[in-house]
Formats: structure tokens, C-alpha cells, sequence
């Protein structure tokens, strides 16, 4: 899957925003009706789903900003605080690597970074995910990871319980997610039901969990 996140040089978003708004918009693509069966991109989505759920996070702003927007997928923003810019990112109907738009493939992808500042607007939000402090990860590759995180706990909500009424809850307040960052001792100390652990393709050697998630009950 395909993922661009924009980026204002004048008045860029903050890493977590970023983190946040992109974990949004895969779990929203995810959820919408043409991803659903019947729907035309149900199967796009299943055939990614049941493999490797690779995600690419490349950056985007002006005009190369407004023509993703024409490429299928959905996007999300979502507003920071004072003195900082929104942050927005676009998820894509997932497909070949190989055979991505011009739109796309000509955007960066190393090097996305977004001001480390501040925690999460989010506190309460129904969905956390956290962020290893164990490991060191550009912006870019940190939004993949909150992204992986997010959609395995979309993917196995109401294991408990009742998954639609769990879903729902969560669209219903537009998939709002906290992004945190737990200290080591916090982080050897508690864990949570979803672990992504990554394979090691991009940034990180080998096998490296990055980030975590739950429900907030």
C-alpha cells in the first residue's frame, strides 16, 4: 500500500499528528464501502490483506499534493496545535510496487521527517498505539508502523466481544486514534494485544517490533 503524507516546508505538522492522521486514513480505506465485497475495491484490498501488508510512506506538497488526490484512496486530516501546520496523509487502493502512477512514484519516500514535538491531542480516543522507544525510525517509517498497528486492531476488534458494535464506535468518531510514545520501563512492563513486528526491509535490520496497540476501555 501506498501512502503520502503531506508536507508543508513553512509550516509543517508534527511527527505525531502525522503519525495519527496516517494510521487514520489506512483504517478508513480499510472500512469503506468500496472496500467492502461487492465494492471495487474489495479486491485489491483482500489480496493485500492475506499477504505482506507493506506500506510505503512517501511525502507530498503544492501541486504534487493535489494530484494524488485524483488517485484512488482516501484521505485524512486532522489539526495540530498552535504553530504548527495540519496534517494530512492519503492512503491508496493497494496494488503492484512496481507499477505505481507517475503521481506516485515520483515522490520521495527517504528522509520524511516531521518536528518531534509535543504528545497527542488525542487522549480520548477509543484506539492507542505505541511507539517502541527502543527503536530509532524517520517519520516516514514511524507512520508506516502506527499504520500496521492500527489496522491489526481494526482487524481484530470485538475478538472480546462485538466486533461491528466496536467498529462502529470507532468510525463513529471519525477512527481518532492516541499515538504514544511509552517509556522503556513502561514499555517492558505492559503489553498490549496487537505487537507489529517488522521484517526489516526498509530502516531497521531485521526482525524489530515497533509498535503496539489496544483498545481504551
Amino acid at each position: 500500500m501506498q501512502l503520502v503524507v503531506y508536507r508543508d516546508r513553512h509550516e509543517p505538522a508534527r511527527q505525531v499528528d502525522v503519525c495519527e492522521a496516517t494510521a487514520r486514513a489506512v483504517v478508513a480505506l480499510l472500512d469503506d464501502a468500496r472496500s467492502a465485497e461487492g465494492g471495487p475495491w474489495h479486491d485489491a484490498v483482500q489480496h493485500w490483506v492475506g499477504g505482506h501488508i507493506r506500506k510505503l510512506v512517501r511525502r507530498a506538497d503544492g501541486k504534487r499534493w493535489d494530484d494524488v488526490q485524483l488517485l484512488e484512496g482516501v484521505s485524512v486530516e486532522q489539526a495540530g496545535p498552535a504553530d504548527f501546520g495540519v496534517a494530512a496523509a492519503r492512503a491508496f487502493v493497494p496494488g503492484p510496487e512496481e507499477t505505481q502512477p507517475k503521481a506516485i512514484d515520483k515522490l520521495q519516500i527517504a528522509g520524511t521527517n516531521f518536528p518531534d514535538e509535543g504528545v497527542s491531542l488525542s487522549v480520548d480516543a477509543l484506539a492507542v498505539v505505541e511507539v517502541s522507544p527502543l527503536v530509532e525510525m524517520t517519520s516516514g517509517k514511524m507512520a508506516a508502523q502506527c499504520a500496521h498497528a492500527a489496522q491489526r486492531l481494526y482487524e481484530s476488534a470485538g475478538t472480546d466481544g462485538d466486533p461491528e458494535s466496536t467498529r462502529a464506535s470507532w468510525r463513529a468518531d471519525g477512527f481518532r486514534l492516541q499515538v504514544d510514545f511509552p517509556s522503556v520501563e513502561q514499555w517492558h512492563r505492559t503489553p498490549r494485544p496487537v505487537s507489529i513486528i517488522d521484517a526489516g526491509f526498509t530502516e531497521l535490520g531485521g526482525l524489530t517490533e515497533t509498535t503496539r496497540a489496544y483498545w481504551r476501555h
